[in-house]
């Protein structure tokens, strides 16, 4: 059963332009009701989703750290008493790198908050502006400093492959990044999403993304940096001290089982897929009339529980145990990958085979989509 719990905020101040997750700007918050509601959600998806000690607990959104440190507190108090906690638990929340938030990092690391995760974006006012967000380089380098000295751990976010963005200017910022210390840093690369303004200002012509070529330059040149700071690639976009990996997100790339409570929140257990009511509005209303804030629960077929530890495993450097998904799915091999490509894709250099773990190796990250799509059975893709 679940023992990752996410919880999801979902308020923000302001509205990024390149932001596709579930996040709403409302004038007002009524704490005491998304506090209960909250905790009908919990019990509820407790009740189903129990029976072993919580070994993450990550607060997304949104802007988690908008949240009372008093509400956070409560909500882990709760956790903790549904489920318990294992002695080493990780409790990440995320965070903006504003001035106001950054003062209530003390009280959230008392309310039992052991990780942060900083959304700073870039290190230069201008992009900062650009990418439409709230706070400025000193601000957010300030907030750094402060959660460094609550917060046991600490990651932050950078966006790269910006529109004419040159290796130069990348990789002296990611340099300056690496000095501040951190064990761990989450590099993006700029995506278009549906639906966000950035999209259509794209159509409009206001401005052009990176090709993918120089995109994919820039992916080598990260990895090139970040592995020489001792700070290797484990994932995609995520780059840690080894032992210093982002254990909730582990959960979700090692197909493991996790509970998600909260406005759009999405959750993997005993064989089923749930996401809860995606507006907030939506979601108390359901909490109120049935106990829970679930809008669809769905029961996830075989083919497409080992089409989805693939494409998640796939993104990992320590890659997929083939023996392990046999064990688990009671499926030979054979019928969950197309043995061809994975034959070609090994000889090229794009993917490695080591006993029963197979992986992508560096040069095909860049190309990882196309690698998973090729590689993935040809039954399960249509599952």
């Amino acid at each position: 059963m679940a023992r990752a719990l996410y919880i999801h905020w979902p308020f923000c101040a302001k509205k990024c332009p390149y932001c596709d997750f579930n996040s709403h700007v409302r004038d007002r918050v009524d704490v005491e009701a998304w506090q209960a509601a909250l905790l009908v959600d919990m019990r509820a998806e407790a009740a189903v989703a129990g029976g072993e000690s919580l070994t993450s607990i990550f607060f997304g959104g949104g802007t988690p750290s908008l949240m009372p440190p008093a509400l956070v507190a409560m909500l882990l108090q709760e956790a903790q008493i549904l489920w318990g906690f294992s002695p080493d638990i990780e409790i990440t929340l995320e965070a903006n790198p504003s001035s106001v938030e950054a003062a209530n990092f003390a009280d959230l690391a008392l309310a039992g908050i052991n990780r942060v995760s900083l959304g700073v974006q870039s290190l230069e006012d201008e992009t900062l502006q650009w990418l439409g967000r709230l706070h400025g380089a000193e601000e957010a380098l300030k907030a750094l400093e402060t959660a460094q000295k609550h917060f046991e751990r600490v990651s932050f976010d950078l966006i790269y492959a910006l529109p004419d963005q040159s290796p130069e200017q990348w990789e002296a910022q990611l340099n300056r990044a690496l000095g501040f210390g951190t064990s761990h840093l989450s590099l993006y690369q700029l995506t278009i999403e549906p639906g966000t303004r950035f999209e259509t200002d794209v159509r409009l012509g206001r401005f052009t993304p990176l090709d993918d070529d120089r995109a994919a330059d820039l992916y080598a040149l990260t990895r090139q940096i970040t592995g020489a700071a001792g700070l290797p690639a484990y994932e995609t976009s995520n780059h840690a001290r080894p032992g210093e990996e982002s254990r909730h997100n582990l959960t979700y790339w090692r197909y493991q089982d996790y509970a998600g409570i909260g406005p759009g929140a999405h959750g993997r257990r005993g064989g089923f897929a749930t996401v809860r009511h995606k507006k907030p509005e939506n979601f108390l209303k359901a909490v109120s009339e049935r106990g829970h804030g679930i809008a669809e629960q769905t029961t996830l077929s075989q083919d497409e529980l080992i089409s989805e530890a693939l494409l998640m495993g796939l993104r990992l450097a320590e890659g997929i145990d083939l023996a392990a998904l046999e064990w688990r799915f009671e499926r030979p091999r054979s019928t969950m990958l197309n043995a061809k490509a994975l034959a070609t894709y090994t000889d090229l250099g794009f993917v490695w085979q080591r006993g029963s773990r197979i992986g992508v190796e560096p040069q095909g990250m860049g190309v990882l989509n196309t690698l998973i799509e090729a590689l993935v059975a040809d039954d399960l893709v249509r599952a």
